[in-house]
């Protein structure tokens, strides 16, 4: 098997790779970057919000596969936008929502905590 960088992914590729994050994790933040570096503020607020509830959760890097990510990740939601986190299976939004929630008192409660 060769390596493949994953800038060369295909569309299938990254498909499959958003399908099974959101299978495989109770919680999974399709963000720019990672959670020790994110790369943009509104996933590095996303982290934060998540992390204030779940200490255990996934974050998937969408930036070497930016375009193939964002048409994989909208096929799911109808969201263009990143970052986007998921429970269970379900969309919940991006940092926007997840700041919502928070000031709501129900973020706890969405993320399964």
């Amino acid at each position: 098997m060769t390596f493949q960088p994953e800038s060369d992914l295909s569309d299938d590729e990254v498909r499959e790779r958003v399908d099974d994050a959101i299978e495989s994790n109770d919680v999974v933040l399709f963000m720019k970057g990672n959670r020790l570096m994110p790369q943009c503020g509104y996933s590095q607020r996303a982290v934060e919000l998540i992390s204030q509830y779940v200490e255990e959760f996934e974050t998937i890097d969408v930036l070497p596969a930016l375009d193939q990510y964002r048409n994989a990740l909208e096929a799911h939601s109808g969201w263009e936008t990143i970052p986007q986190t998921y429970v269970e299976g379900e969309f919940v939004g991006g940092s926007d929502i997840l700041a919502e929630l928070d000031e709501r008192d129900e973020l706890e409660e969405t993320l399964g905590a």
